[in-house]
C-alpha cells in the first residue's frame, strides 16, 4: 500500500539527566523503549536529536557567578567596562550580567534599539517615528529615552529590562550609566574597555571596536574559554549559549560533543542495524510574528552532528513543476512525470527554476528548528526527537 504519511516529528520522553549519566546509552535506550510502545520501528536515515541542554547537564558543565567575575576582572580590568550589544534575556543573560558586574566598578551599558539582536523591542519603530529619532545615529541617555518613551516592558515577560539590568548592576554593588546606541565606536566615548555581547554579528562588532581604537575587546565567547577555580567552560563558545541554571550559576554551552553523536549512532546501528543519523540541537532559528523575537539566541543551532547531515536541501517545487512544466498534465499522468522528474532531478539544484520557494539553508538548522518546536522548553519532558521520513519525497513508498 503507499505510504500515506510524509516527515513525523516525535518528541522521546527519557529520565531526568544528571551530571555523569550515560547520556549515549540513555538516548538509545529511550528511543528503542519509545518505538517499542509506540509500535514503530527505526529506519534508515531517521533523525535522533538530544537538546543541548541534556547535553550540558551531563557533562557538568557549569559556572558560577563568581567565576564569571573572576574571568572577567582579569580580561578587562575590573574598572569602568562598555557591556555593549547584551540581549533583552532573564534566563540567557541576567546572571552572566550579574557575575560581569561582580567583576567591575562601573558598566556603562549599551543597549541596541528599537530592539536586541534577537527581537526583543525596548521601543517600537512607530514611536521612533513620532519622536523623530534615527536609531542609525542618534546617541540616547537614559533620561532622554525615558523623557520621549517612558517604561517599556516586554508584552510576554513583562519585565522593563532597562530598570531591571540597571537595579541588577548596583546590586552587584557597581556604578551603571545607561545609554542607547547603534554604533559600537559610541561606546568608546565613554571607556577604551568593552565587552561585546552580541551573538551573530560578534565579530564585525570587534572589528569595528578595534579599528576605532579600543584598548580591550572581549566578546562573551571570550569570557569562560578556560576553567576559572575548578567552573566549566567553553573553548569555542565562552559564554554564548548559556542559560540560567540558579541564581549564582549558568549551564554553559556543550563542549566536545561530536564524539556523543557518533556514539549514538554507532549505539543504533548495533542494535538495529540502521543508520540513523543523530545532531545536538539548541534554538531554533525562526522568528514569531507577535513579539518579533528571533530565536536563536545560542551562537548554532547545532554544535555536533553526523556527517550526513551536512549540507543543504536539494528539492524540487512540487508546486513549480505542476504549474509549469507539467500545467498540461492532471490525474495519474502528472503524478507518474512529477515522480519521474523527482527520480532524476540534478544532483544540485542550486539557482534553478524549479526550486524556487523552497527553504535555502543547512539542513541542521532546520532540523533543529523542527527538534526545538517539538520539543518545547518548558515541562514537556522530551529532551530526545526522533524523526522520520525527512528525507523522503513524493516518490517513496
Amino acid at each position: 500500500m503507499e505510504r500515506k504519511v510524509g516527515t513525523v516529528s516525535r518528541g522521546v520522553r527519557a529520565p531526568i539527566i544528571r551530571e555523569g549519566d550515560d547520556l549515549a546509552q540513555i538516548v538509545v535506550d529511550s528511543v528503542l523503549a519509545a518505538a517499542e510502545s509506540e509500535g514503530y520501528s527505526l529506519r534508515n536515515r531517521d533523525v535522533v536529536a538530544v537538546t543541548e541542554s541534556v547535553v550540558a547537564r551531563a557533562q557538568g558543565n557549569y559556572a558560577s557567578v563568581d567565576a564569571i567575575a573572576a574571568d572577567v576582572r582579569a580580561k578587562l580590568g575590573g574598572e569602568t567596562v562598555g557591556v555593549i550589544f547584551p540581549i533583552l534575556s532573564r534566563n540567557r543573560f541576567a546572571i552572566c550580567l550579574r557575575g560581569i558586574a561582580r567583576g567591575c566598578k562601573k558598566i556603562v551599558l549599551m543597549l541596541s534599539y528599537p530592539s536586541d539582536e534577537v527581537g526583543n523591542e525596548l521601543v517600537s519603530l512607530d514611536k521612533l517615528d513620532e519622536a523623530g529619532i534615527n536609531p542609525y545615529s542618534d546617541v540616547l541617555t537614559l533620561a532622554r529615552y525615558r523623557e520621549l518613551f517612558g517604561e517599556n516592558r516586554h508584552p510576554f515577560t513583562l519585565i522593563d529590562y532597562v530598570q531591571y539590568y540597571s537595579e541588577l548592576i548596583a546590586e552587584e554593588g557597581c556604578q551603571v550609566e545607561v545609554i542607547f546606541a547603534n554604533n559600537p565606536r559610541v561606546i568608546l566615548d565613554y571607556t577604551k574597555k568593552v565587552l561585546t555581547c552580541d551573538i551573530h554579528t560578534r565579530a564585525r562588532t570587534k572589528r569595528i571596536l578595534r579599528a576605532a581604537g579600543a584598548e580591550t575587546v572581549c566578546g562573551l565567547d571570550d569570557i569562560l574559554t578556560a576553567p576559572v577555580d575548578g567552573s566549566g567552560c567553553n573553548e569555542s563558545y565562552g559564554l554564548l549559549g548559556s542559560n540560567k541554571s540558579t541564581e549564582d550559576k549558568v549551564k554553559l554551552f556543550p563542549r566536545d560533543c561530536q564524539g556523543l553523536v557518533l556514539d549514538i549512532q554507532s549505539k543504533l546501528l548495533e542494535k538495529t542495524g540502521k543508520l540513523v543519523e543523530v545532531m545536538v540541537y539548541g534554538d531554533g532559528a525562526f522568528k514569531d510574528p507577535v513579539g518579533k523575537i528571533w530565536e536563536l539566541a545560542d551562537p548554532v543551532v547545532s554544535p555536533a552532528y553526523t556527517p550526513g547531515l551536512e549540507g543543504t536541501p536539494n528539492e524540487l517545487k512540487l508546486k513549480y513543476l505542476a504549474d509549469n512544466d507539467f500545467a498540461n498534465l492532471s490525474g495519474a499522468e502528472l503524478k507518474a512525470a512529477i515522480e519521474e522528474a523527482i527520480r532524476t532531478k540534478d544532483g544540485n539544484l542550486a539557482g534553478t527554476m524549479a526550486t524556487q520557494g523552497t527553504t535555502p539553508r543547512r539542513l541542521t538548522d532546520l532540523i533543529g528548528s523542527l527538534c526545538d518546536l517539538t520539543s518545547g522548553s518548558g515541562d514537556k519532558g522530551t529532551p530526545i526527537i526522533h524523526i522520520q521520513g525527512y528525507f523522503d519525497n513524493y516518490t517513496n513508498d
